[in-house]
């Protein structure tokens, strides 16, 4: 269940209305799901838009969406949930789990990583889609980033990805990365079961996240995929590559992996899910854990696990265990509070979590990348902090 519904004032709930609607207009997106929550309460919630331009399907709040990078936060929980029940350690070797993964730096030397550097992306890793061209080292392996329809299995790809070396001294550096895809396979052989079972078992049943899974639930209910265009997004292709940024070779995007139960479980970008169950997973967060997880493993998860070290395009953030947390607002232009809890999704996501104002915000759209780093993304964060209201202050009005 969502929070019981008490909506913002009608200033504040108009002004967030004005940006979905602005962003629609100018076709910027095709459709969106937008919740907003303070102090346990659903302060506004708003589908907008078609979840299906070509068959004039409409956005509804229970849209099922490919999550991509959604799923981070969703995997890391799981392995934070590993964490409590003290089956895993996150400061231990990986190899005591999965002793066949045993990546080396570039001069051939061994290195360690723990789960802790998985989860905070400072393992040494890499993305196929971050590289410069096609011919990049994890191209030529064939490593996967988990959005195509690779035909390869799981093990396969940590396979792959164990034979290209690491990029820095594991804890040294940060790199956006495959990390939470070892974490996935770390979970597996710690739960004995297959990753989809295990996340069930450890997060979504527990918090009755059913629209939560490694494929679509309900193929009816999923939106499609459209890439930004001009004049308008256009809809995604079988495969589509498509750059996330500059000078890089792109993300290899296959939408119909979704409804591909044989698809191996991308533990970073393979999930696919509903905006309303992602709330209801950060408001257990924010408001602690339980019954999910302790208050000292989500302190953990939202405390900066990577000191001075600098995000790629992410100025005064640092890294937790699942998602980007605020060191600096100043720095990041933000009016967010300090230590405010952030991330997204490449096909059109974005969330945040501030607890000094009581604040869960999840924006699911189904265009990319305007959803996940465009103009919408900040124009709807300033929009809930907007002339001091009730979310800037972290006071019910």
């Amino acid at each position: 269940m969502l929070p019981p519904s008490v909506p913002l004032p009608g200033s504040l709930s108009a002004r967030i209305d004005h940006v979905i609607d602005q962003a629609l207009s100018e076709q910027r997106l095709v459709g969106a799901v937008v919740l907003v929550a303070q102090d346990g309460l659903l302060r506004h919630q708003r589908a907008a838009g078609l979840a299906d331009r070509e068959a004039g399907r409409p956005m509804s709040a229970d849209t099922l969406f490919r999550l991509a990078s959604v799923s981070k936060p969703i995997v890391s929980a799981a392995a934070m949930v590993l964490v409590a029940q003290q089956r895993l350690t996150l400061d231990a070797p990986i190899t005591c789990w999965l002793p066949d993964f045993q990546p080396r730096l570039a001069d051939g030397t061994p290195a360690q990583i723990t789960p802790r550097q998985l989860l905070s992306h400072t393992a040494g890793l890499g993305y196929r889609f971050l590289e410069a061209d096609c011919d990049g080292p994890y191209a030529r392996a064939g490593i996967s980033d988990g959005m195509d329809r690779s035909g390869i299995t799981l093990a396969e790809n940590l396979r792959r990805l164990a034979g290209v070396p690491l990029g820095y001294v594991p804890g040294s550096g940060w790199g956006y990365s495959l990390a939470t895809d070892v974490l996935g396979a770390l979970i597996e052989r710690i739960c004995a079961m297959p990753l989809a079972q295990a996340v069930r078992a450890l997060v979504t049943a527990p918090l009755g996240m059913d629209d939560t899974d490694f494929h679509a639930v309900d193929a009816g209910r999923l939106a499609a995929a459209y890439v930004s265009d001009t004049p308008v997004p256009r809809r995604m292709r079988e495969l589509d590559i498509v750059p996330a940024f500059e000078d890089t070779a792109g993300i290899r995007f296959q939408p119909a992996r979704a409804v591909d139960r044989d698809a191996y479980p991308s533990a970073g970008a393979g999930m696919v899910g509903s905006a309303g169950d992602l709330l209801r997973l950060l408001e257990v967060l924010r408001q602690g854990g339980a019954p999910l997880l302790p208050a000292a493993q989500v302190g953990e998860m939202g405390r900066n696990q990577t000191g001075e070290l600098a995000l790629a395009n992410a100025p005064g953030f640092g890294f937790g265990l699942g998602f980007s947390v605020l060191r600096d607002p100043l720095l990041a232009a933000s009016p967010e509070s300090p230590g405010t809890w952030r991330w997204g999704g490449a096909y059109g996501h974005s969330w945040f979590v501030d607890r000094q104002c009581g604040l869960s915000v999840v924006a699911f759209t189904n265009t990319l990348y305007e959803g996940m780093s465009g103009r919408f993304v900040t124009e709807l964060r300033d929009a809930v902090y907007a002339g001091g209201g009730a979310a800037a202050s972290g006071k019910q009005p």
